[in-house]
C-alpha cells in the first residue's frame, strides 16, 4: 500500500532534510518528489503558496491536503504522528526549543551569504558571524550527545543540515568555525552519526553540493586555507 506522505523536496534543501529527519525519527513511510527549483513545474506553484519546498502531500479520503513550511511540517508530525516524541513535554521548555530551532534557521541564512558570495571579504565577514553564533550554542549545550541530552529533538533536526554543509567545506579548506568550541564539535559528530541525519540526503549530496558553488563562482573555493 503506497504512504499517504509525499514530502516535495530539492535534493540540497536544509528545510526538506530538517522535515525527512523528523518523518525518519517518528518511523513514518513517505515518499519522495524531487524537484528543480531554479525550473519549478506548474503542478508545484500551484499548491505551493511561498513556492518554496518543503511542501507534505497528505492522502485523504475526501482528497489531498498539502502543508508548506518546514517548521509547520515537523510540528504537524509531532502533534499526529506516534513515534518518538521530538518535543519536550514541558510547555516552558518546548517554547525555548522553538527559539532555538528559529536560532537555527538565522544560521542558515547566514550560510547562504557563505557559500554564494563571491566577494572574499564577505565571506570572512560572515565566518565570523558563524563563529559567534556558534560560539551563543556552545554556551547552551550540555552534556549532550544531543542539544537536550540524551533525547533527540526537532532542535537536533534544524541544525543537523547546518552541519552538513561544514563536511563538505571542510573538504575545500579547514573553516576554523568550530575551533575552541567542543561541545557544538561533540553534538556534530553525535548528529552526522544518527541514522535519519544520514537518511536525510542522498548519496549524491557533496557532489551536488560542489557543483552549486561552482556554479556561483564561490568565493569558498578560491580563498585556501580559510583559517590558516
Amino acid at each position: 500500500m503506497p504512504s499517504s506522505l509525499t514530502l516535495i523536496s530539492h535534493h540540497l534543501c536544509p528545510y526538506v532534510q530538517r522535515a525527512a529527519i523528523a518523518l525518519h525519527e517518528k518511523g513514518m513511510p513517505f515518499q519522495r518528489v524531487y524537484i528543480d527549483l531554479a525550473n519549478k513545474p506548474g503542478w508545484f506553484l500551484k499548491i505551493s503558496p511561498l513556492g518554496k519546498v518543503p511542501l507534505l502531500r497528505i492522502a485523504q479520503e475526501e482528497g489531498e491536503a498539502i502543508l508548506f513550511e518546514s517548521t509547520v511540517v515537523c510540528e504537524y508530525l509531532e502533534e499526529t504522528q506516534p513515534g518518538a516524541k521530538l518535543h519536550p513535554a514541558d510547555a516552558l521548555t518546548r517554547a525555548r526549543h522553538r527559539g532555538w530551532m528559529e536560532f537555527g534557521s538565522s544560521i542558515l541564512s547566514d550560510l547562504w551569504v557563505y557559500e554564494t558570495t563571491q566577494d572574499g571579504d564577505t565571506l570572512e565577514v560572515k565566518r565570523n558571524v558563524l563563529k559567534a553564533k556558534f560560539a551563543t550554542v556552545e554556551a547552551e549545550l550540555g552534556d549532550g550527545p544531543y542539544f537536550a541530552g540524551v533525547g533527540f529533538s526537532l532542535v537536533d533536526a534544524v541544525f543537523a543540515p547546518v552541519f552538513r554543509y561544514f563536511d563538505v567545506f571542510d573538504t575545500i579548506a579547514e573553516q576554523g568555525i568550530f575551533d575552541g568550541l567542543p561541545r557544538v564539535a561533540n553534538w556534530r559528530k553525535a548528529l552526522a552519526a544518527r541514522p535519519s541525519v544520514k537518511a536525510a540526503v542522498g548519496d549524491d549530496y557533496a557532489a551536488r553540493l560542489m557543483a552549486f558553488l561552482e556554479k556561483h563562482d564561490a568565493a569558498l573555493l578560491k580563498t585556501g586555507k580559510i583559517a590558516a
